[in-house]
Order: structure tokens, then C-alpha cells, then sequence
């Protein structure tokens, strides 16, 4: 015996196909076929992931330069804008000298509470884009 456990469920009348989404599924060939009980199958549907940066790649680029620099981290360890800084080795002293240095390099101010917020490269990089973008406006 099967179950289907789901929030909203719609039936039609005998014989007639209903599809719906399920968890990332399609249900396909949902039908009552005169009996009582139902049959159907599942087909899995492709996942759908997309990631949006929206830092620009430059500087996302420029900011692994510095975190590498500032942490000393060897060339053969990649620096992406996926890296936490905690798993690169930084603690907060780190991280702290890492946004000095960004301030540095950018040319920006970064405040406490945006400082707090960054915990990767990506982060770093979104947030000085931000800045950047905002001082020349």
C-alpha cells in the first residue's frame, strides 16, 4: 500500500489526466482507473540551479588577491568568491585587517555593521561593488 502526502491535491473526473508539481516532481498519468485505488508515476524533473553575483568578476577577483595576500595562504589552496574567510584561517583580528585593506585598496569606508555581515569573498566583493557604485552617484 502507498501514500501521497501533499498540501493541495485536485482530482478530475474518471479517466481524465491532472498534473501537477510535487516537490520537484511532475505527477504524470495521475488516474482513477474505475477502481479504487490510483495508480500514478513520477518523473523526476531537472534541477534548476542559478547563482547570481552580483559583484563584478573583477573585483571579486582583486578581493581574492588581497584575502590571499592578507592571509598569507599558499598558492597551491584556491581563493574563490565561494571562500569563507573562517575556513581560509581568519579570525576576527583577520578579518578585521582584511576589510582595512579593502577600505585601502577601494577607496571606501565599510561600516561596522556591514563589516559584520561579510564572511566571504563574494560577500566582500558584493558589498564593495555596492559602495563603489554608490560613492559615484
Amino acid at each position: 500500500m502507498a501514500s501521497l502526502a501533499a498540501s493541495s491535491i485536485s482530482f478530475q473526473p474518471p479517466h481524465a489526466l491532472a498534473t501537477s508539481r510535487v516537490s520537484g516532481l511532475k505527477l504524470v498519468s495521475f488516474m482513477n482507473q474505475g477502481r479504487n485505488s490510483l495508480s500514478f508515476g513520477l518523473r523526476p524533473m531537472p534541477a534548476r540551479v542559478r547563482i547570481s553575483c552580483a559583484a563584478k568578476p573583477e573585483t571579486v577577483d582583486k578581493v581574492c588577491e588581497i584575502v590571499r595576500k592578507q592571509l598569507a595562504v599558499p598558492s597551491d589552496k584556491p581563493v574563490t568568491g565561494e571562500s569563507k574567510f573562517a575556513e581560509l584561517g581568519a579570525d576576527s583580528l583577520d578579518t578585521v585587517e582584511i576589510v582595512m585593506g579593502l577600505e585601502e585598496e577601494f577607496g571606501i569606508t565599510v561600516e561596522e555593521d556591514n563589516a559584520q555581515s561579510i564572511a566571504t569573498v563574494l560577500d566582500a566583493a558584493e558589498l564593495i561593488d555596492k559602495l563603489c557604485s554608490g560613492k559615484s552617484a
